[in-house]
């Protein structure tokens, strides 16, 4: 089947993602391209979004394309920084705003007769974020929305299906966003709405029995939803040819590693579980840098995981449980961006392992991976498992990683995740953990004064992980878990909760 898609060409914007999520959620797929690496255009490609940019298109070093590759050929939307270059290449003017104008507007008029506009109703609620504005048009450029403060919210090239918008529609805050994108996509480009996650399943596992045929390969499982789907489906393509291991890095949850080799009993995948625990804290020892950490983690899980796949006779591929916002953010507009952090999905293979990769997911969201989950009929225990950082817990420990530290986050860690799952409340935050921190404060227990560990409580809510918001957990959960972990823990005399959002925090402390 060919899949019909939306080319999204990305100068920068915080939004970008967020224009693939809801063209997504209109079952039509899509793909995210820097400006400046722009892939050969197929038949498939139905049409194009440009999108914002925190760039001005005055700037002399302003992101810049062709867009002859698509006028008159595609259908073409422009987003805010996309709908100010095609005015100004096309002949208009953009100028500095007066005052930047960021946040919730009212459109008022709007061209009831537009395709694009069809369906949005006048003083519909849109969110700006923009310091130019469109002050003037080429004559064939018909303006279909205004706003009080903005005369050019959003245009038509006459002739041809070329449209701009100055407001986002892929925020929530845009109330009638969706509509726009429908009309453009659906409408305008004539996307049939037919990629789903049934279509997914068939078309790839037909896509992995053609690429791997009779091939082995071996892949590793982390237990968390990404790793197992991606087993599932590789499974499901070859079978008895995907041997999968699970190793414990000494840094996973309480009782995880038998856990989770349980968990897969269900599945019928074959997978081998490797205490490496030792090695792990070995390579661990002195290191209190997060990066450090990370990397060593990743060169260690590389080592067992290489000497273990050697043990398997003819492998030829790794399988990695890969997701698309892994990859996006490991290409940069501009170049390489600045390390946040290293992804252990995104980077490579060291030389001597000489497996080519296979990522079945690579083109998927966080939720879309559960929705093909929830297809190949794999549990709820897996597909609801909260996101768990490939540096497990040592990225959650401030500091040296020590087995006693381990141990001591891994029940309280335990204690707060039951809670919250006793309480009914672990299905409605994004992710939750511990921090230990390394600091210690004063207490009182009993007639004595203590001075012990203390520990941060983080609950997020979000769609993606790419934003989020600190979770609002009632106070009496709260006061109970922190009693409980005082209480049961030896060494923890205070608990804090963490009430950052991200941006400007991360979701993990490291």
């Amino acid at each position: 089947m060919t899949t019909e898609q939306i080319l999204i060409l990305d100068f920068g914007s915080q939004y970008t993602q967020l224009i693939a999520r809801r063209v997504r959620e209109l079952n039509v797929y899509c793909e995210i391209h820097p400006y400046n690496n722009i892939p050969a255009l197929t038949p498939n490609v139905k049409g194009v979004i440009l999108s914002g940019s925190p760039s001005s298109v005055r700037d002399a070093d302003a992101p810049n394309i062709d867009l002859s590759l698509f006028r008159q050929k595609l259908p073409l939307l422009g987003v805010c920084y996309g709908a100010q270059l095609l005015a100004q290449t096309s002949g208009g003017e953009v100028q500095a705003s007066a005052i930047r104008e960021y946040g919730r507007a009212k459109l008022g008029t709007v061209t009831a007769g537009s395709p694009l506009m069809q369906g949005i109703d006048s003083h519909s609620q849109v969110w700006m974020s923009h310091g130019d504005t469109i002050t003037s048009v080429p004559a064939d450029f018909e303006i279909i929305a205004s706003t009080d403060s903005v005369r050019v919210a959003a245009f038509h090239v006459a002739n041809e299906p070329t449209y701009g918008i100055q407001f986002h529609p892929e925020v929530t805050h845009s109330l009638q966003g969706k509509v726009l994108l429908h009309n453009f996509v659906v409408n305008i480009c004539g996307c049939s709405q037919n990629w789903t996650a049934d279509s997914f399943v068939e078309s790839t596992v037909a896509q992995l029995q053609q690429k791997l045929g009779n091939d082995k390969v071996v892949l590793g499982l982390s237990g968390g939803v990404d790793s197992s789907v991606a087993a599932t489906l590789i499974h499901r393509a070859i079978g008895k040819n995907l041997y999968c291991i699970f190793v414990d890095n000494g840094v996973l949850r309480k009782d995880e590693f038998s856990g989770v080799l349980e968990s897969y009993k269900t599945l019928g995948l074959n997978v081998k579980g490797v205490d490496a625990k030792e090695q792990f804290y070995t390579a661990l020892t002195g290191l209190t840098d997060p990066e450090a950490k990370r990397k060593a983690i990743g060169k260690t899980f590389i080592e067992v995981f290489d000497q273990e796949a050697h043990l398997i006779e003819g492998v030829s591929w790794l399988g990695q449980g890969t997701i698309y916002p892994d990859v996006i953010e490991s290409v940069s507009v501009k170049g390489p961006s600045a390390t946040i952090k290293s992804h252990h999905n995104v980077g490579g293979l060291p030389d001597f392992m000489k497996l080519k990769v296979v990522e079945p997911l690579n083109t998927l969201f966080k939720d879309e991976v559960r929705a093909v989950g929830r297809t190949l009929g794999l549990p709820d225990a897996i597909l609801g498992r909260h996101p768990f950082p490939g540096p497990g817990l040592a990225i959650r420990i401030l500091g040296d990683v020590t087995p006693e530290k381990v141990q001591i986050l891994q029940e309280v860690d335990a204690l707060f995740i039951n809670g919250l799952k006793r309480e009914g409340l672990y299905d409605k935050v994004w992710q939750a953990g511990a921090m230990l921190l390394p600091v210690q404060s004063v207490g009182v227990m009993g007639d004595e004064r203590t001075y012990e560990r203390v520990v941060a409580l983080r609950a997020v809510t979000s769609v993606d992980g790419m934003t989020a918001d600190w979770a609002h957990l009632p106070y009496e959960f709260l006061a109970d878990v922190s009693n409980e972990i005082i209480n049961r823990v030896k060494g923890v005399n205070r608990v804090v909760y963490d009430i950052s959002s991200k941006p400007p925090a991360t979701i993990e402390w490291e």
